[in-house]
């Protein structure tokens, strides 16, 4: 059975290329290297919420990642043109970011990924078990 995918309506997509320099002796791409991508398409994510890493910090919080899921399912190769989402799917207290890294040309799914970020009180090193209100804020949404 097919896990659906969550899409939500806070979402970005990028396309890139292969680079030689992600390849590992076997001439795929090396499975350290999706971290990047993921990191590519949600910094694309948190720009479009006009939440990124500069405004988290003016902001007062830091954003690190607690948790980390990879799902590979067929690799990337050299020159291969790979399109990159990330889905937000939770932010009540995380965010919770679904990936999906798929060929650009035949839509084949590659890898499915997620991660989950808490926020940090910067002043006092705390975690926060709600996500602040800035983030509610910029989502446009009320805090439940």
């Amino acid at each position: 059975m097919r896990r659906a995918a969550k899409q939500s309506r806070w979402f970005a997509e990028v396309e890139m290329q292969v680079q030689f320099f992600d390849l590992d002796p076997m001439e795929i791409v090396w499975h350290g290297r999706y971290v990047k991508y993921l990191e590519v398409v949600r910094c694309a994510l948190l720009d479009k919420i006009d939440y990124n890493y500069v405004q988290m910090k003016a902001s007062g919080f830091s954003w690190p990642v607690i948790d980390l899921h990879l799902r590979y399912v067929a690799p990337a190769t050299f020159g291969q043109r790979l399109k990159l989402r990330a889905d937000l799917v939770e932010w009540e207290n995380r965010l919770k970011i679904d990936y999906l890294i798929s060929d650009a040309d035949s839509g084949k799914r590659l890898t499915r990924a997620s991660t989950a970020q808490v926020a940090v009180e910067i002043a006092s090193g705390a975690m926060c078990f709600v996500s602040p209100p800035v983030l509610f804020d910029k989502l446009g949404v009320q805090a439940t």
